[in-house]
């Protein structure tokens, strides 16, 4: 009985068991196998996209690399809530990266300040013709050169005139008779006077009772002989000009006016100018004339000033640069944007308004009207309203997003098809290096030849002068300098008017002006001099395309290169002379390198 009793415990624990043990196996298997499918599910139906923050076409399922720039790929963030189908979108990160800033837009006064290029010149009203008032042969000259002094009333030449002998004569025979024909008397005093000849010398020919065969033909005018025009021995008229004489105590100062800049140099404004002969010193005046036409080869009218000249520092044919504060005359305020804001493809302008919301930030393109150019930044006349903020740098990697999102852009103010380019998602990073590495230098490029305004060219020579000036600093391995310099270049590059290119020129301008502006950036906010010269390796071909395609202001540039820099992939920079020295290197190899380039 007790064996049947153990048994059939025995027999019960094992059928608990085995049902134990099968729930675990086959009843947790279904259970745990209809989790995971149920899991898989979810994650299918949330695949996320991964995008690159600076090259949007870049899409992938999976995380990684961008096989453009190398950065890590982002998650591509997908709203829904988006009601304008016109708004880039972009991320805090992607801003940064790109260096976007953005400007409330705000009213101001039309002001800016014209530079003026010009010369010193005589006062025309202070130039004086010195005659010969008898004719006759010039006997002796006491003014022998161009730039000497005269006095009024000194004598400047002396003539032996057969006419004045006979005046002379008919003097001493009309004294003879002067009690009786007084009247005769006077007409041969008066002819001789009539000859410029003074009193003084009348009498001194009467007292000495002697034919003077020489007689001096005095100065009418004190100041400086511009033009010798006689020599000795030369037979002159009566009336014929022997001197051009100059009083330079007072002078005219003549600056060119651009035609766009017309409307704002007005009669009275105050001008500052300096002269480069006379450098630290500054002078001043007040314009008193302006042409009322303009000249039709130069384009140009004339503004005056009288400046007085005590010293004779100002010497006529000097070259001198001035500024004017200007505003427009009767001009009220307005809308002034920064000229960085502003995108123009010579038919149309258009500028980025930004929105924000607690989550993201949009940019909408918006066309505007502009009115007149104010150096560094522009009148808007239609399109904006005080207090909407605008992106007033990087507008050009916001409009690449647009282009490649298919959105309205500048280029393509309908939008369309979404630009991809060439098909970087498939290529992987080396093969990317070797499209780089094979496309062909800078100086081996077809680059087209513009011609540009000569303010225009005046403009990108400054540019290049605060260009060599940055270079010079990495030669000296001074990286606090080549920051200062950078920061001038920065302006220089802001202050070139692209306004004043059309069509395709004003287009090839604006390929890779934000790269420009960027390494620029980069190497004028950097203290190490290792980043300001991996900055400066982008910087120098893209220059030299713009100086070969619109030329300089009487410069020659030297192309130089230098096959270990950039770790042994080599880098260009540009020189005003043929000797080499190296930015990438300094003291360490200062003459690694060649000419690849001379552009004149």
């Amino acid at each position: 009985m007790n064996t049947n009793k153990k048994s059939i415990i025995i027999i019960g624990s094992a059928l608990v068991a085995g049902l134990l043990l099968g729930w675990l196996f086959f009843g947790g298997s279904d259970s745990e196998s209809t989790h995971d499918h149920e899991h898989t599910e979810a994650e299918a139906g949330e695949s996320t996209t991964w995008t690159c923050s600076m090259h949007p076409q870049i899409k992938q399922p999976e995380p990684g690399d961008c096989p453009i720039c190398g950065m890590d790929l982002i998650p591509l963030e997908e709203d829904e809530s988006e009601t304008d189908p016109r708004e880039i979108r972009m991320s805090p990160t992607a801003m940064q990266l790109a260096n976007i800033h953005s400007q409330t837009v705000t009213k101001g006064m039309a002001h800016k300040t014209v530079r003026l290029d010009g010369k010193v010149e005589a006062d025309e009203r202070q130039v004086n013709s010195q005659t010969s008032h008898v004719p006759g042969r010039i006997e002796k000259l006491t003014i022998n050169f161009t730039g000497q002094y005269v006095t009024k009333g000194s004598p400047i030449a002396y003539v032996y005139s057969p006419e004045l002998v006979t005046a002379q004569e008919e003097l001493f025979e009309a004294r003879e008779l002067k009690e009786t024909q007084p009247e005769l008397y006077r007409a041969s005093y008066e002819k001789l006077k009539n000859w410029k000849l003074t009193d003084a010398q009348i009498e001194k020919i009467l007292d000495s009772g002697e034919l003077k065969e020489q007689l001096p033909i005095l100065a009418d005018v004190s100041g400086y002989v511009t033009k010798k025009l006689v020599n000795l021995g030369d037979y002159v008229k009566r009336g014929e000009t022997i001197f051009k004489i100059a009083d330079l105590s007072t002078v005219w100062v003549l600056f060119d006016v651009y035609e766009s800049d017309i409307s704002w140099i007005n009669k009275g404004d105050e001008v500052t100018f300096t002269v480069a002969s006379l450098p630290g010193e500054t002078f001043s005046g007040k314009i008193s004339y302006i042409d009322p036409v303009i000249d039709a080869k130069t384009r140009v009218a004339k503004a005056r000033l009288e400046v007085n000249n005590p010293n004779l520092k100002l010497k006529p044919e000097m070259f001198v640069s001035g500024e004017v504060e200007a505003r427009l005359s009767g001009a009220e305020e307005g809308i002034v944007v920064p000229k960085s804001a502003v995108m123009w493809t010579g038919k149309r302008s258009v500028v980025y308004v930004k929105t924000s919301t607690e989550d993201n930030v949009s940019f909408v393109m918006r066309e505007v009207l502009l009115g007149h150019d104010l150096g560094n930044s522009y009148i808007v006349k239609e399109g904006l309203k005080a207090g909407e903020e605008i992106a007033v740098n990087g507008t050009f990697s916001i409009d690449a997003a647009a282009q490649l999102a298919g959105k309205p852009s500048m280029m393509s103010p309908e939008g369309g098809k979404p630009a991809t380019g060439h098909d970087h998602g498939s290529m992987s990073s080396e093969e990317m290096e070797e499209m780089e590495s094979t496309s062909p230098p800078a100086e081996e490029m077809e680059i087209p030849n513009y011609e540009a305004p000569q303010q225009f060219k005046k403009q990108l020579t400054a540019l290049f002068d605060q260009y060599i000036a940055m270079k010079d600093a990495l030669v000296a391995s001074d990286a606090g300098k080549s920051a200062s310099e950078a920061q001038g270049a920065l302006r220089a590059l802001n202050n070139t008017d692209m306004a004043l290119l059309e069509g395709d020129a004003h287009m090839f301008w604006m390929e890779n002006l934000d790269k420009m502006e960027s390494s620029l950036t980069t190497i004028s906010e950097s203290d190490d001099l290792e980043i300001q010269r991996e900055a400066f390796v982008d910087f120098n071909p893209i220059l030299f395309t713009k100086i070969k395609a619109f030329g300089l202001d009487g410069k020659t540039v030297y192309y130089q290169f230098c096959p270990m820099a950039n770790n042994d992939k080599g880098a260009y920079w540009l020189s005003t002379e043929e000797n080499i020295r190296n930015p990438y290197y300094g003291d360490m190899m200062l003459e690694c390198g060649e000419v690849k380039d001379k552009l004149k």
